[in-house]
């Protein structure tokens, strides 16, 4: 499902999960997970076989603290999957035809992994961004973009100190996979959270670039094309170098809309089907490369087309100006 421009992303997520510990520097609220009642599924998805759910947790006073569950079946991985076949386990058959046969496992615990992130305590926005929604299209101008997208953007208090830590190494150091460190072209690349390194199947960095006054692709010009190379090729090299993945084996992109307002560039492994790379909302950073060298001003003359749900506060500024 396109998601549109959320004021965190899944790092802040992560954080989350601890009570936004991470963020403020204060100790993690410690629950099981056993502690929580599921009340609802907000959302699930049998392709990328994840489940979103509403729960709670009770306390000694018998009231109930709300919090969101992600619960994410991991990949497999190449090493263990020998052991999926010869260690003991129920497998039932459920169909046979001619060559075919269907049969479902129950393996044992250490090759069956599933990914838990918790978001406690869940404000009523976290619930509303993971439940399922009607998703538009949004046809943006320019002038749509300087009377209605920048103005919103302004009005917000959209949190990135998170990227900012990254950036001035406070945090997240050991985890920087190639950096540039000059203050114009220069940039950070470490891998997302979303990938947890055990297979590069779904391989997928981030690029953060130092500069901080660019939000997105609308404020790009050729000034920035130094920038953006670099990003490319020295993107493509450490990858490369570090996890022998070829550059032509890599999807490498911009979100529009972004989901938070510093300039990043996503890079993933071309086989996977990673969230937000669909041609509603990816931009090829080579191709945006070309249309800056074309023309300066391409991002700030051309209508941008984006997804955003129905329940996103820009949506609504966008049917309250009568463009959807």
């Amino acid at each position: 499902m396109a998601e549109g421009p959320q004021p965190k992303r899944k790092r802040e997520e992560e954080e989350e999960k601890n009570g936004g510990a991470a963020a403020q520097g204060g100790v993690p609220a410690a629950f099981a997970l056993s502690d929580l009642r599921v009340r609802r599924v907000l959302r699930e998805s049998a392709r990328d076989k994840i489940v979103f759910l509403h729960a709670e947790r009770i306390g000694l006073s018998g009231e109930g603290t709300d919090a969101v569950v992600i619960l994410e079946k991991t990949p497999f991985q190449e090493e263990k999957i020998p052991d999926l076949l010869k260690k003991p386990m129920n497998a039932e058959l459920q169909m046979h035809n001619d060559i075919y046969c269907t049969f479902y496992l129950s393996p044992p615990p250490e090759l069956s992994e599933i990914k838990a992130t918790v978001v406690y305590p869940a404000t009523e926005k976290h619930i509303q961004k993971y439940l399922r929604q009607e998703v538009h299209l949004i046809r943006e101008t320019w002038e749509d973009y300087k009377n209605i997208t920048l103005p919103f953007i302004q009005s917000q208090s959209f949190s990135i100190q998170w990227v900012y830590n990254i950036l001035e190494k406070k945090a997240e150091a050991d985890r920087i996979v190639h950096e540039n460190p000059d203050p114009s072209t220069g940039f950070v690349l470490v891998p997302d959270l979303k990938w947890n390194q055990n297979q590069l199947d779904d391989l997928y960095l981030i690029a953060l670039v130092h500069r901080r006054e660019i939000k997105s692709l609308r404020d790009l010009r050729a000034e920035h094309l130094p920038l953006l190379r670099n990003v490319l090729q020295e993107g493509k090299e450490a990858i490369v170098k570090r996890f022998g993945v070829p550059g032509s084996q890599l999807r490498i992109y911009l979100h529009y809309q972004p989901s938070y307002y510093h300039l990043h560039v996503h890079f993933t492994a071309l086989g996977y089907d990673a969230p937000g790379s669909s041609v509603e909302r990816a931009h090829l950073l080579a191709d945006v490369i070309d249309n800056l060298a074309m023309d300066s001003m391409y991002y700030q003359k051309r209508a941008l087309t984006f997804p955003l749900r129905a329940d996103e506060p820009l949506f609504k500024k966008f049917q309250e100006a009568g463009k959807v």
